[in-house]
Parts: structure tokens; sequence; C-alpha cells
């Protein structure tokens, strides 16, 4: 698949959306054959490890009604591999952040089923003990998604206000959250993808998807990324203490997370992961 190695031209005015608005959706990153090729290796994955798998949705909680959640599916096989760790996205993260490089933090599917909840507004990087606020998610759908089936929707600009940081993902924060984007005069963005549509969000961006009321799962890969210099913060929830654990056990607080799993996939300098 000789696209995941090539360089997408972002323009000058998609960068300073990006910045201004904290999230940006890119059309044609990946064309059909290339998601066709990969949605049943992802499929198969995330369904093969889905812990709630047998837990009828009304016994489930927000969250759990929300997604099947599976991480780091580039460990468990190449194909998953060479989705995650696609040139072409890391570069686009890497211009995305104005950064040198992005380390991979971890990568996981975000399936929602059929008749499966909506997703709390939230933001990401309250789970995630970083140093600097240089990491960005991308968010891969493996098929067009339109607005009954659950796309992101984005708080604009909300990357830059302090709302709702110290909220994991739940009924709380949804109320709590879309309370004070309201007060705050905050612009939700909703929009159906296209297929080969990828959004990009930062870790502070508030975010939440609305419920699938289609008859078949909503299937998105997501990558997230971190500038390559990113250092581990003391973990200020237990949230972050877990995904100190699980996603650079090796890293000491105040060090470059550079765990074996978190590589470097994309570098500006000279070096193997510089080129398309």
């Amino acid at each position: 698949m000789p696209l995941l190695e090539q360089k997408y031209d972002l323009t000058d005015d998609q960068r300073v959306r990006f910045r201004e608005d904290g999230f940006l959706k890119v059309s044609n990153v990946f064309d059909a054959a290339t998601l066709r090729y990969f949605e049943p290796e992802i499929t198969r994955l995330t369904f093969t490890h889905n812990q709630l798998d047998g837990t009828p949705m009304k016994e489930r909680d927000t969250y759990s009604k929300a997604f099947i959640q599976v991480g780091n599916l580039w460990e468990k096989s190449e194909d998953a591999r060479r989705l995650t760790f696609s040139k072409r996205l890391a570069g686009m993260a890497t211009e995305l952040l104005a950064s040198n490089g992005v380390r991979l933090w971890h990568d996981q599917a975000l399936y929602k089923e059929p008749s499966g909840g909506f997703t709390p507004w939230h933001a990401d990087q309250q789970y995630w003990p970083m140093a600097s606020n240089l990491s960005v998610t991308a968010w891969i759908p493996l098929h067009a998604v339109p607005l009954e089936q659950g796309p992101l929707s984005f708080g604009r600009g909300s990357h830059r206000k302090r709302i709702g940081r110290d909220l994991p993902i739940s009924d709380c924060s949804e109320t709590l959250i879309q309370k004070e984007i309201q007060d705050q005069g905050v612009v939700e963005v909703t929009e159906p993808y296209e297929l080969g549509d990828v959004s990009f969000h930062l870790g502070w961006t508030l975010h939440r998807a609305g419920p699938n009321s289609t008859a078949l799962p909503r299937k998105v890969h997501t990558v997230i990324y971190m500038d390559s210099t990113m250092r581990l913060a003391e973990p200020s929830n237990p949230n972050q203490a877990l995904d100190h654990k699980k996603w650079t056990p090796s890293t000491a607080v105040g060090e470059v997370m550079d765990d074996p799993l978190n590589p470097v996939l994309f570098a500006t300098d000279s070096g193997a992961n510089s080129s398309y």
C-alpha cells in the first residue's frame, strides 16, 4: 500500500485552521482500496480482543455503551502495524504540531456498535501524563460515517480554554462541559465523514460523538501522536498513573518517553524515519 508512505500536502490555510480550531478534518487522505484492504484486519482484531463481548448494552455504563476500545493493535498484527506506522499520517501530525517529529503514544480501535450510545464530552489529555500539550490524535474512519452513525463533534477553539480538564469521560463530563461551552460561546462542529476523510485533534480539544442509530458498526482506527521529545509528567490523577504503566512503562518521570512502545514514527531531520 504505497499511499501509506506518500506525503500529503497540507495547505497553509489548513495549518492555520488547525492551530485556531484545535482540530482539522482532511479529505482524501486514503483511497477506497487502502481502506478496503485494512478494514477486515482491524475489525478482526477489534472483535477478537473485545472485552465487552457478551455484555448486553443495557448492563453497561455510559462509557462502555459508547464504543468497543482495543489498544496497541500494532503489536497484534503486521497489517495493523503498517497502518499505525504510516508515514503519511505521522508526517501530517508532525506538520500540524509544528514539531520536528512525533512518537507513538498508542493506537486504538474505537468501534461504536449498532445502538451504541453517545460518547460524552471530554479532552483526551486528561488521561495522559504528558509534560506539554504537543499531542494529536488521527481519527481514521474505515468507511464513510453519516451523522446517524456518530461522527466526532468538536468544540472549536476549546483547546485554548480550560474547560473540563479535570473531568474523565462520564455522564458528568457530558453535562458539565456542555453547559460550560454554551456559557462561553464555544461553537460545536459536527460533520459527516466521507470515505477517505481523516480528522486530527489536539489533546486538549473538547470532543464528543452522538449515538449510532444505524444497523452497522461505526468502525474507526485511531493513532495518537506526541512530540518526539515529549517527557513524562508526574501523573496528576489515577487515570494518568494507569496510562503511565500501560503505555510507557519503562519511562521515569521527567524522562523522554523513549519506551519500546513509543517509537519515533516521523522526524524532519535526517534518519531512518524522515523520508517518505
